[in-house]
Parts: structure tokens; sequence; C-alpha cells
């Protein structure tokens, strides 16, 4: 995007100069728009939960936004002279049951023949001008919370490796298939000063956008990040996507990595998620109270994984073991 001259406009509330999580257009006074979209390829064997994942994936970026989805429209690409129809129907049919589910419309789409699979949504929701939380408001003293565990990405791996547990991959498919709705209404509630989502740059990827955009230094407590179990495990046995390396590459100018962390675990800090949860930072005080209601509402995975304790231009994190 650099390299493109975009023009701006009045009413572009968030555009792309801070890689946040999706657009907002200004309407009127009291109504914005929030524009998204994301497709990928399976990362599970189950059309009809591929399908759910990749809409709560897609439905994500505007519950990151502080936003409410209001329509979608469907993106597919599938061999329709090599597959049965069945399986893209089962697809079409786990992304409308999780879009009715966040209370969305679906109202069309567009579909392309392609030898590779690929589902997804564009996104529309709609949010208050004065409403809008991006990733660049953290503040020193926030804490910040994650609310959904991490190792997707390595969990996927194995399962194309025919490695992974039915256990984790019912993991897998639970964490991802469930909507950031409820995570992200109740920390409306409290004073949030910067959010995102856990996507494809992994935890400290997404953690260093927010640092960056908000010119902050960033300290996260590796141990204290949730995981889910097996994929320790994985990791440990080199089911590594390529992303995390990717990501890890990426980010080493900016991240600081302490002593007496693993290697499995710090690969888990840079692994590339799907439909994972969000980063919330908030005042340290109110961060407690936001995690009691999480835990309430059955998002038990939910933590409290590090501070902003530094003003830093242009960002940085530290890794440490423990707070």
């Amino acid at each position: 995007m650099e390299e493109l001259s975009v023009p701006s406009h009045p009413n572009l509330l968030v555009g792309y100069g801070t890689r946040d999580d999706a657009g907002v257009y200004k309407i009127s006074d009291n109504l914005a728009l929030i524009q998204t979209l994301d497709f990928f390829t399976p990362i599970v064997d189950d059309p009809y939960y591929f399908g759910q994942i990749a809409a709560a994936n897609a439905l994500s970026d505007v519950y990151a936004m502080g936003g409410r989805p209001l329509l979608c429209m469907n993106i597919v690409c599938f061999p329709i002279k090599e597959m049965p129809k069945d399986v893209l129907k089962k697809i079409l049919k786990g992304g409308l049951d999780k879009i009715c589910e966040a209370g969305a419309i679906l109202v069309g789409g567009h579909s392309v023949e392609d030898k590779e699979i690929k589902y997804g949504l564009s996104v529309t929701g709609v949010v208050h001008p004065d409403r809008i939380i991006t990733n660049a408001g953290a503040q020193l003293g926030d804490a910040l919370v994650l609310t959904k565990p991490i190792g997707t990405g390595i969990i996927a791996t194995a399962t194309k490796g025919n490695i992974a547990s039915k256990e984790a991959i019912e993991t897998l498919i639970r964490v991802c298939s469930t909507l950031n709705a409820k995570a992200s209404a109740i920390a409306l509630k409290y004073d949030v000063h910067a959010l995102t989502d856990v996507t494809g740059f992994g935890l400290v990827g997404h953690l260093l956008e927010m640092a960056n955009a908000s010119n902050k230094e960033i300290e996260i407590f590796v141990e204290d990040v949730p995981i889910i179990p097996e994929a320790l495990e994985y990791a440990s046995m080199g089911f590594i996507p390529a992303g995390t390396y990717a990501n890890r590459s990426f980010c080493s100018c900016s991240v600081d990595i302490a002593d007496g962390i693993s290697p499995p675990l710090l690969d888990l800090m840079f692994d590339a998620q799907t439909s994972g949860g969000l980063i919330v930072s908030l005042p340290k005080d109110q961060a407690r109270s936001y995690l009691k209601e999480l835990h309430k509402d059955g998002i038990i995975d939910a933590a409290i994984i590090g501070q902003v304790v530094a003003n830093r231009f242009g960002g940085r994190i530290r890794l440490l073991p423990k707070g």
C-alpha cells in the first residue's frame, strides 16, 4: 500500500494507515460504516465447520472496531467440476449459520471456479462515529487482556500431518468458530483504549501493530498467555506453520526476548492464528472486572497477558517469562 497513492477523504475515519482491522467511513453524526473482508483455504476437513470458522474470522474484524455486523456477502472459490456440490453447500451452510448467530444478514456474494477451495465474507458493520475503537489508543499503564487461547495454527498444521488428536481438533473448531461478539460487547462497558484481534500475524505481530500505532512499549508475560494445551506438545514436535516463521522474522527488529523462555513457547507467541481472540487494552484497575465478566459469561480462557509500560516511538514488544 505504501507504493500506492490512495486518496483520502474527510469522512474516512479509519483507513489503512494504522493497519487496523477494518476501514470506517462516517455517514452521519450518529452513524459510521465498518468495511472488511477475509477469506482463506480450509484449516479443518469438515466443510460445515470450515464455513463457520471462515465466517467467524471475517466477522471478527467488525467486533475488533467496537461495532456490530450488519450485512455479509459470500466470497467463494470452488473446484465445481472435481468436487461434489454437497461440499459447497455445507461450507455455505456453516457460514450462514454463523452470520445468523451474529445477527447479520447475508445479501449475496460472488463465486469463481478454482482448483483450491477458498471461502470467506465481505462484511459491513455499523458503529457510532464517537465510539470507534482502533488499535492506536493504548495508554501508559494499561493492562492487556486476551480473550481466546492461541495455538490454532500449530494444531492445524498437526492436523494436516495426521498427528492432532480428536480432542485437539475439536478444541481448534470450538475456539475458531466462536464469535468475538460477547467479548466485544462486554469490553464496550469499560474504558477501552485500544482493541484488535489475533489472526495471521500471530499474537506478537498484532500486539506490535498496536504498539506501533500507539507509540508504546508493551510487555507480554508469555507464561500468562492462554494456550491450547496440545499446541505446546505439537510445537515441541516441530509442527510449526510457515507463517509462524515469517511472523517471527518480520517482528524480530522490534521484539526483545528475555532469557528463560522455551523455544516451543516462543514459537507459539508468533503462531499464525485463524479467528483468534480480541486483545483489549484498558486501565489496569478495570482489567480484573472485565476478566471476571468474561469468565462469568463463559469466556473462560480469557487472561491478562501483559501491560503497556512506556512511551516508545515506533512501538516495541518485550517478551518476559512471567510478571
